[in-house]
């Protein structure tokens, strides 16, 4: 689009806006309409960045160009896509000029303006016989911090380096810490010049309270006093992990938090709404109480059904975990802390700067505050310990009393020191973190095998690809190490007959310090692009075997590579022979083949597993076998886990599957996970040369893990599998 063109936008742009926007708005949009290449914008929470971003939109609707907007995670993706419809609309154009992409859903996919999740993104930059760039005129990436997430950020990194360059960034953050030296390895590494506007002063200011005295349920009856104008309310309320979550709704649901005109209009809402199946009962036994809960482990729909009550303002207090500060739109007055620890027992470290101004700008809406409130409780041992030691400085020594002598000796055996081995946290860390910058960006993770196979198809000279690893944003050390696991990666595509590498590697020791000049795909190579849900490597190796395997094989062998979570996982474990006997995979293939490999206990404890040979799951035998043809493979997480078998054994009743194993409070995920294995095993059945038994046993099983996620969440289900 001609630069002359842009001011005229710029202003029609501007007169489209209900309110005169802030300084710092302004001064993005004058810069984004006049930039050749774009800009990174970091500000507070709350400073209206999206205003921005749609500004972007305006201009590739207006210039009939083609324009991505994306973001790390589903549930943001789909929120974003609903605001730039309506944006769209209040424009003149159709709500079908937007559409949507996530990987399992669809909507308008071919629409001007795309939002979609970051890895549909490189997918497709991944595919450029299928995806054309060639009309695509500016890309926005939301929550751009996101960059230096160990999971996410390799997908961020990548297709910054894989755009084409006439494609204008819009790079969008409130917690990024030395953004000029970013932007400088941008221009030095990518070429890319982008300019920077940086706010740092919030709309709504907040203020900071560490809370030594009282215990969560006595903070929250006090954040609910007075009128709406003192109200502490409505209040976001921050765990680490779900199990807290759900020990924190069990300790406020005894509380009535609502009350008077609100407390009707709640009861009357919550009598029109479904909640009926697996936590609903306990999760409207919560909500009656002003309390809502929101995190992964919660359907999809009770999720819907907590924002839609939070945002009418009938719930004072929602219990959600980190994910919820990642831009999902539910504007608080306060947040709270209940911990400033994260990560799992007895390995829990300080949350990063990071993390904790995401959840600290989630306070101060700007439509209704003037101020904005963060809380971090103390430990709530300190806090009885406190009060003990209060009431035993009460009792004077000497007391002539038997009842207060023996309240004395009873107060200081209460008065406890902290747990071995149990951190806790204080005042002072709550402090640091406050006064702290957010953490600098960096290279996380890294390069995924589907982007090394696209590479070696574009060139066969390594030094081009070492080029790659060496732009990456990593200490000097980091490259080094970056560079070796490279070459690591392309002698594992040699043993495996995926490519030829020019000269081969030496044998043994010499083979320290070998680098190739070439390495050329063989004909192999191209069976690893048909696996976008697991790793390439594992995939094809599965792909061989599957043929000879039962259906209770297939079903392990898949469900084995979708990762849940340990807390889950551990809930779902294999069980014996007895009532899961070996598969003719098992017994004729696999088992023949270790026997032969001798194992050992240390070959057992080499890939993670305790205990013995006679006792090792078939998803571990797949592994172990795996391993032994194809080592040095990376990125590979396998769980030995019965869970879609175990659902289908019970006819597909879900509700009864989580109710009858304990797995209510973990619903959500196992939700997702049996979507994902119905994806999965598409997949897998549509492989070329996947005979005509197995491809069929796949496709039934898909169907049925689709058919008893839809019984409980219709609207979720076909929303997940939209545009399969």
């Amino acid at each position: 689009m001609s630069l002359s063109r842009r001011p005229d936008l710029l202003k029609r742009y501007l007169e489209t806006l209900p309110y005169e926007p802030y300084k710092l708005q302004k001064e993005a949009l004058k810069i984004w309409f006049r930039s050749q290449e774009g800009l990174l914008v970091t500000a507070p929470t709350g400073t209206g960045k999206t205003l921005i971003a749609e500004g972007a939109l305006f201009e590739a609707l207006h210039s009939g160009q083609i324009a991505y907007y994306t973001t790390p995670l589903i549930a943001l993706t789909e929120q974003k896509f609903r605001e730039m419809q309506d944006a769209a609309q209040r424009w003149g154009f159709k709500r079908e000029d937007v559409g949507l992409v996530t990987g399992n859903r669809q909507v308008n996919p071919d629409a001007r303006v795309r939002v979609v999740v970051a890895e549909i993104l490189l997918n497709r930059l991944l595919d450029p016989e299928h995806f054309d760039f060639g009309e695509v005129s500016v890309v926005v990436k939301d929550e751009f911090h996101t960059f230096r997430d160990p999971e996410r950020g390799i997908v961020w990194e990548l297709s910054l380096s894989l755009l084409p360059r006439h494609v204008r960034l819009l790079l969008l953050s409130a917690t990024l810490g030395s953004p000029e030296s970013f932007l400088s390895w941008l221009e030095r590494s990518h070429g890319w010049q982008l300019q920077l506007v940086q706010g740092r002063k919030r709309r709504i200011p907040l203020s900071y309270q560490w809370v030594e005295n009282l215990l969560l349920e006595e903070l929250m009856l006090k954040l609910v006093e007075g009128g709406v104008e003192d109200r502490r309310t409505p209040c976001l309320v921050f765990c680490f992990n779900r199990v807290e979550c759900w020990a924190v709704a069990e300790q406020l649901k005894g509380r009535s938090l609502v009350d008077g005109e609100q407390k009707r209009i709640l009861a009357s809402r919550l009598q029109q709404l479904d909640l009926a199946d697996g936590a609903g009962p306990r999760i409207r036994q919560i909500l009656q109480r002003g309390v809502g809960i929101h995190h992964a482990g919660i359907l999809p729909k009770y999720r819907r059904i907590v924002e839609d009550l939070f945002q009418r303002r009938l719930l004072p207090v929602v219990i959600c975990t980190e994910t919820l500060s990642s831009g999902i739109n539910l504007p608080a007055r306060s947040v709270i802390l209940t911990s400033l620890l994260k990560g799992p027992p007895g390995r829990k470290q300080l949350v990063d700067a990071t993390t904790a101004h995401q959840i600290f700008g989630r306070a101060g809406r700007p439509q209704w505050d003037h101020h904005g409130f963060v809380l971090a409780l103390a430990p709530a041992q300190n806090v009885k310990n406190l009060r003990w030691k209060r009431r035993l400085a009460s009792i004077r020594d000497g007391t002539k009393s038997p009842m207060l002598r023996q309240a004395k000796r009873s107060l200081s055996r209460k008065v406890m020191s902290q747990r071995r081995g149990e951190r806790s946290w204080d005042r002072g860390q709550f402090q640091r973190l406050i006064a702290a910058s957010p953490v600098r960006l960096a290279s996380r993770g890294p390069l995924p095998w589907r982007f090394l196979v696209y590479l070696l198809k574009s060139s066969t000279k390594v030094e081009q690809i070492k080029g790659i690893v060496d732009r990456r944003l990593l200490s000097s050390r980091g490259i080094e190490l970056a560079q070796e696991a490279l070459i690591s990666m392309l002698e594992t595509l040699w043993q495996g007959g995926y490519a030829r590498l020019e000269p081969e590697p030496p044998q043994g020791l010499k083979r320290k310090g070998y680098c190739p000049i070439n390495a050329i795909p063989t004909p192999r190579l191209d069976r690893l692009l048909s696996f976008r849900s697991v790793n390439p490597l594992y995939g094809d190796f599965l792909s061989n075997l599957l043929t000879s395997a039962s259906r209770n094989e297939r079903i392990q062998a898949l469900e084995s590579v979708l990762e849940l979570p340990r807390s889950v996982g551990r809930s779902v474990g294999i069980p014996s022979p007895k009532i899961l006997p070996p598969g003719p995979l098992e017994r004729e293939k696999l088992d023949p083949e270790l026997d032969r490999l001798k194992l050992t206990e240390t070959v057992l404890l080499e890939v993670g597993f305790h205990g013995n040979y006679s006792t090792l799951p078939l998803a571990w035998k797949l592994r172990i076998f795996f391993e032994e043809h194809l080592p040095g493979v990376s990125q590979l997480g396998i769980q030995a886990i019965w869970s879609a078998g175990d659902l289908l054994g019970l006819k597909g009743d879900f509700n009864r599957y989580v109710w009858t194993r304990g797995l209510v409070k973990q619903e959500g995920i196992l939700f997702r996970h049996m979507l994902r294995l119905a994806l999965l095993c598409g997949e897998f059945s549509r492989l070329p040369g996947a005979d005509q038994e197995s491809r069929e046993d796949l496709q039934d099983v898909a169907h049925r893990l689709r058919e008893s996620c839809r019984q409980i969440d219709s609207t979720s289900t076909d929303r997940f599998l939209e545009g399969v």
